[in-house]
């Protein structure tokens, strides 16, 4: 039986997901990410606002887990240099 992948988020990028704005949630290719991610399969993948108490519900988003690509980018939470990144895909749905 599969697993699920739990991410915690900043309440921000909880906020873009849940709303739809957001299509992934981005992680560092590093060695911790890789192990966790590459040659993979979850069932689900739940994103976490924070850390909420176990029984609510409502800071929890749960949703198929439809896996990765691998982008390069540049975002302020990562620093100035472009980096590379698993780009977890947030919804089973076409990805613009």
């Amino acid at each position: 039986m599969s697993q699920d992948l739990i991410l915690h988020l900043k309440g921000v990028y909880f906020d873009e997901i849940q709303s739809g704005v957001k299509h992934f949630e981005y992680r560092l290719t590093t060695p911790y990410w890789k192990e966790r991610l590459i040659g993979r399969t979850y069932r689900n993948v739940i994103f976490c606002k924070g850390y909420p108490a176990r029984d609510d519900e409502t800071m929890r988003l749960v949703r198929p887990y439809c896996g990765y690509d691998i982008q390069t980018l540049t975002h302020p939470h990562f620093g100035e240099e472009p980096v590379t990144v698993f780009a977890i895909r947030t919804t089973g749905e076409s990805q613009p």
